[in-house]
């Protein structure tokens, strides 16, 4: 067997790898950086891995076989840019909050704002002062990610509609909601409070 395919069945069971784990490999293969660095490329041209971002993988064996996991895609997204949890458009329509198809998954990061465009699907990285990256949760899936609860998902889909909620009424904000189409009556009740909280208190 080829050492390239040696490399490959070494990584098809992980979710994700980076260039820690093959730099352990290499050492494991007494191979050199370089020729690893020519086995990843190869790989990438036969799309036996994706990249998500410099460094930063996926096997497709793995991935063709999580890939309708929405679980899955929410800890890549936790992976890709860290810290981060998933929220706005895409916390709202995993809570069935919001109707509209969402195709890239937004999250809320305190470092400044990257988007990634790869093979698997776009990630997006909003970026919020320290003091604002709060209200998020561990859910306990097949994989673990961290996302933004229902009255912080729509915080953060708003204060970046708004620009931070320049020349926008508290009173306007119901409106605002009822536009983009955002199913907020059937949010919890203490959920709502807390949103409505967040709202007044940056106000």
């Amino acid at each position: 067997m080829k050492y390239r395919e040696i490399l490959l069945n070494q990584l098809k069971p992980l979710p994700f790898f980076d260039k820690k784990a093959i730099s352990q490999l290499s050492e494991q293969f007494n191979l050199k950086n370089t020729t690893v660095d020519s086995y990843i490329s190869r790989s990438l041209k036969r799309k036996d891995i994706f990249q998500l971002k410099n460094g930063l993988y996926v096997p497709a064996d793995f991935y063709l076989k999580n890939k309708g996991n929405t679980s899955y895609l929410f800890f890549l997204a936790n992976i890709v840019r860290k810290p981060s949890y998933v929220s706005s458009w895409t916390a709202l329509q995993y809570y069935n909050l919001a109707t509209e198809a969402i195709h890239t998954i937004t999250s809320v990061t305190p470092k400044v704002t990257r988007n990634y465009k790869t093979k698997i699907g776009a990630f997006s990285y909003q970026s919020v002062k320290k003091g604002l990256f709060s209200d998020f949760s561990l859910v306990k899936n097949k994989f673990e990610f961290f996302i933004a609860t229902p009255a912080k998902a729509l915080f953060d889909m708003l204060y970046f509609k708004t620009r931070q909620f320049r020349n926008i009424d508290l009173k306007n904000v119901d409106l605002l909601i009822k536009e983009l189409r955002i199913d907020i009556i059937e949010m919890d009740k203490i959920e709502q409070k807390k949103f409505y909280r967040m709202i007044k208190d940056y106000t």
